[in-house]
């Protein structure tokens, strides 16, 4: 339940409401400051806003970066935010894809470790597979599991088949 308020009414926001939304910008300018150079450079950015974020990799005081921040976020309030978040719900979408392909290679990886039928399939749908180098490490894999050693093969084995599968 909310309580309503006269300035509620003639549409003005009020200190609070403000305060959070300079907050949530903070934290998105916090964000963006956050990425690598290669993924900052999609995102819509102006000149001023990508200068502000360079300057803070240099501030080094506590209360400087603090009060550096906030003038990030009154910088982000002229910043197409719609279109920057846009971009971070494709940035999550890509990271879902990979992450869902790199479990989905894992398994591949565990089931030509547990099972001699799954090696057929795999070599069905890449033939240009390295078979023996693919068959040395699935041996390989299988001893170091028995013997309990590190996974050493079963990482060489997950490789090959990330490379061949082009990831």
């Amino acid at each position: 339940m909310s309580i309503e308020t006269p300035a509620d009414h003639d549409g003005r926001q009020s200190k609070t409401q403000r305060k959070q939304e300079m907050q949530a910008l903070q934290a998105l300018g916090e964000k963006i400051i956050a990425l690598s150079d290669a993924w900052r450079a999609r995102l819509p950015l102006s000149d001023e806003m990508l200068a502000a974020v360079e300057e803070t990799a240099r501030i080094r005081s506590h209360e400087g970066r603090r009060r550096h921040m906030q003038y990030v976020g009154k910088l982000m309030r002229r910043e197409d935010v719609a279109g920057i978040q846009a971009v971070f719900d494709e940035f999550e979408q890509e990271q879902l894809r990979r992450d869902h392909a790199f479990h989905r290679l894992e398994g591949l990886r565990d089931r030509l470790i547990d099972d001699d039928d799954a090696l057929e399939p795999l070599i069905a749908e890449y033939p240009d597979v390295d078979r023996q180098m693919l068959r040395q490490l699935i041996r390989n894999a299988r001893r170091e599991r028995q013997q309990e050693k590190p996974p050493t093969s079963a990482r060489k084995l997950f490789k090959l088949i990330r490379v061949t599968a082009g990831m």
